[in-house]
C-alpha cells in the first residue's frame, strides 16, 4: 500500500493538532465571564492559531495539488471512495472557511488581528455592528460542522484500521 509523503503526513497531523487546540481554546475562552486579561490573552492565542492553521492549509493544499494522494485500496467499495473524497473536500473547505470566518468576525467586531502580537493582518472590512452577530453565527456554525466532519473522519479511519484492516490509516501515520 502506498503512503502519503512525509511532508503531507507532517502537515496533516500539525493542522489536526492545531485545529483541536484552536477549537478547545475557543470553547474555553467563550466560557470565561466578563472581559478579563486571561480571556483577552486566550482570544489572541485563538486568533494566532487560526491564522497559523490558515497558512498551513495553504501549504497543505499546494502540496496536495502538486503531489496528489495515494490511491484507495482496491478493497474499498466505490461508494466509500466517493464518500471519503467528498469528506476530504469538505474538510479542506472548512480548514479555510473557519479561520476566514473568524477573521472577518473579529474585524466586524472592530478588533483587528495582529499575528503573534507582531504582524498586523490587513483590515479588509470596517467595524460593522450589524455584520458582527451574523459572522459570529457563521463562525460558530462552521466550527460545529467541522467538529462533525472531523469526528466522522476519525471514526472512518478507525473503522478502516480495526474492522476493515485495509491499511488506510497506516498511509497517514508517521
Amino acid at each position: 500500500m502506498q503512503r502519503y509523503t512525509t511532508p503531507a503526513i507532517v502537515l496533516h497531523w500539525l493542522v489536526a493538532i492545531l485545529i483541536v487546540a484552536t477549537f478547545a481554546l475557543g470553547l474555553t475562552m467563550v466560557d470565561i465571564p466578563g472581559l478579563t486579561p486571561t480571556k483577552l490573552k486566550y482570544f489572541s492565542w485563538h486568533k494566532w492559531l487560526g491564522v497559523t492553521v490558515l497558512g498551513l492549509a495553504c501549504v497543505r493544499l499546494l502540496w496536495r495539488k502538486t503531489q496528489g494522494a495515494p490511491p484507495y485500496p482496491d478493497s474499498m467499495q466505490p461508494w466509500q471512495q466517493r464518500a471519503a473524497h467528498g469528506l476530504h473536500i469538505l474538510l479542506y473547505i472548512l480548514i479555510f472557511a473557519v479561520p476566514i470566518s473568524g477573521y472577518f468576525y473579529s474585524l466586524a467586531a472592530g478588533v483587528p488581528v495582529t499575528y503573534l502580537g507582531l504582524f498586523p493582518m490587513p483590515v479588509l472590512i470596517a467595524p460593522n455592528p450589524d455584520l458582527k452577530p451574523v459572522l459570529k453565527l457563521v463562525h460558530y456554525t462552521l466550527n460545529m460542522i467541522m467538529l462533525g466532519a472531523v469526528s466522522l473522519h476519525v471514526l472512518a479511519a478507525l473503522k478502516h484500521h480495526f474492522i476493515d484492516r485495509d491499511g488506510v490509516l497506516k498511509r497517514m501515520l508517521p
